[in-house]
Order: C-alpha cells, then sequence, then structure tokens
C-alpha cells in the first residue's frame, strides 16, 4: 500500500493572553492525528503536525478559520515569542507583537531565527536572550540583538537601538533580517552572523 506523501508545519494559537488553545482548535488538530500520534511542543511555542502534502493549503485555510496560526518548518524566523500580556492589549503593546509577527515570521533566513517581544521590563518573553528582541518601555521600545538562550557560550543581547517608535522598530528588523538573508552563510546561526558582520563592519 503506498504511503501518502505528508509535510510538518509548525501551529499555535497566535498571539494574545497566554499561550492557549480551545477545544474546537484541539479537535481540529486532532482530526488530521491517527490514535498512535503525537504533537510536539517545541521552545518557540508550536505544536508541530504532519498534513498530507496534497491538502496542505485547504488544511491550513480550516486551521487558520478556528484561529490557529500555521507557520513553516526549517530555516525560517520563527514566530513571535511573546510574554502573556498580563496589563492588557494595548498596555503591552500586543497589537505592535502581533504586526511585528505578521511582517517577519515566516521569512527564508540562512537558519533557525528566534525573535522575542516582551511587554514591560521584566522581560518575562526573555528578549535578551534571543536573536532579535523588543522590549516596550513606557511608550517606545527597545531592540536587542545577538542573545543566545543555550551552551557553553550562551550570552545576553546588546541593546542595539532604544526608544524607538512603531514604524522605526519594523523597518530597523527589516534591515536586520534582510542583512542576515543576503550576507548570512548557509547554516550561519544569526548568533555567528551577528558577531562576524559587527568584526568586519558589515553592519552598524
Amino acid at each position: 500500500m503506498e504511503t501518502e506523501d505528508t509535510i510538518k508545519i509548525a501551529v499555535n494559537g497566535g498571539i494574545g493572553f497566554g499561550a492557549k488553545l480551545n477545544a474546537k482548535q484541539l479537535i481540529t488538530l486532532s482530526k488530521y492525528m491517527k490514535e498512535e500520534d503525537e504533537l510536539e511542543l517545541t521552545t518557540f511555542q508550536q505544536l508541530y503536525i504532519e498534513i498530507p502534502k496534497n491538502r496542505k493549503e485547504e488544511i491550513i485555510y480550516e486551521f487558520s478559520s478556528v484561529g490557529l496560526a500555521c507557520y513553516p518548518v526549517g530555516d525560517f524566523v520563527k514566530n513571535l515569542r511573546t510574554c502573556n500580556f498580563c496589563k492588557g492589549e494595548e498596555r503591552e503593546g500586543m497589537p505592535i507583537a502581533k504586526e511585528l509577527n505578521r511582517r517577519f515570521a515566516g521569512k527564508a533566513v540562512p537558519f533557525t531565527l528566534k525573535m522575542a517581544y516582551t511587554g514591560c521590563p521584566i522581560g518575562c518573553g526573555e528578549p535578551m536572550l534571543s536573536d532579535i528582541g523588543v522590549m516596550k518601555y513606557k511608550e517606545n521600545y527597545n531592540l536587542y540583538v545577538g542573545g543566545k538562550g543555550k551552551g557553553r557560550d550562551a550570552e545576553v543581547g546588546i541593546l542595539l537601538k532604544e526608544n524607538l517608535n512603531p514604524e522605526e522598530l519594523y523597518e530597523t528588523v527589516d534591515q536586520l533580517i534582510t542583512a542576515y538573508s543576503q550576507m548570512g552563510k548557509k547554516r550561519e546561526s544569526f548568533f555567528k552572523f551577528w558577531k562576524r558582520a559587527c568584526k568586519k563592519q558589515l553592519l552598524i
């Protein structure tokens, strides 16, 4: 019997108050799972699920219709890792986080790129331990780059720019990701690219 070709995609409940899935979303996911199948929960607040390759667009549309966000798996900008927005959508800047995710998640890069956002200086979203991190401070945004949260060479990112308004933030993040896409070596992490680019003054 011929085995059906499948493709792995990443899903989550989108950006909101906490990382949650509702019953309708879980039921929809279970439609495409066998009894022995398992969902893999990643550190990017994603679930990996395998779906029939020839029905990819149809199934992604179905997932989206119940509020599931879908992303490619592999060397792409991952969905924005966020805090839980404990004090409200506007106050914590959730619209900005959603827009960052909309603009950049899923873009092809030389190696998996992690972005994080936190709505206050407590830093629950761990922006300083990510490749690119954003921290809302009062009414503006501070941008951190070059963080690395794992390994013996783990390192806190540097504050690249502070007190950015939303458009300045989007533009700077776009410049960083574009530079990495164009000048990064294959399978070169953003952390290594950032070190190399700064040393050779490829970036400001």
